[in-house]
C-alpha cells in the first residue's frame, strides 16, 4: 500500500471527499495522527484511505475550511434537488380576494 502526505493546498476531490465522508462531523484529537518527516519536521495529520493508498492529510487551518466549505456545497445540492416541483401538474387555484 502507497502512503502519501498531502498537504490541504494539493487535496484532489477524490480526497477531500474521503474526509468528509469519515469525519462529516470534522476530526477529534483521536484522529490525529502525529509523526516527524525526513526533514525532521513536526506534522499532525488525519488519515483516509482508498484501496490502495493510505493518505495523511496535513491539519491546518486551511484543510478545515476546505472540509467545511466542501460540506456546505454538499449540503447546498442536497436541499435544491428536494425543491425540484413539477407545477405543470400541479392543480393551482389562488384566491386573491381578501373578503
Amino acid at each position: 500500500m502507497k502512503r502519501i502526505i498531502v498537504d490541504y493546498k494539493k487535496l484532489t476531490p477524490e480526497i477531500l471527499n474521503l474526509l468528509v465522508e469519515k469525519f462529516p462531523d470534522g476530526y477529534g484529537i483521536r484522529d490525529i495522527v502525529k509523526f516527524t518527516n525526513h526533514k525532521g519536521q513536526y506534522i499532525e495529520a488525519v488519515e483516509v484511505s482508498t484501496e490502495d493508498t493510505m493518505y495523511l492529510v496535513k491539519i491546518s487551518d486551511e484543510l478545515v475550511d476546505s472540509m467545511e466549505s466542501h460540506e456546505e456545497d454538499e449540503e447546498d445540492v442536497i436541499i435544491s434537488d428536494d425543491l425540484n416541483i413539477d407545477v405543470d401538474d400541479a392543480d393551482l387555484e389562488v384566491d386573491l380576494d381578501d373578503d
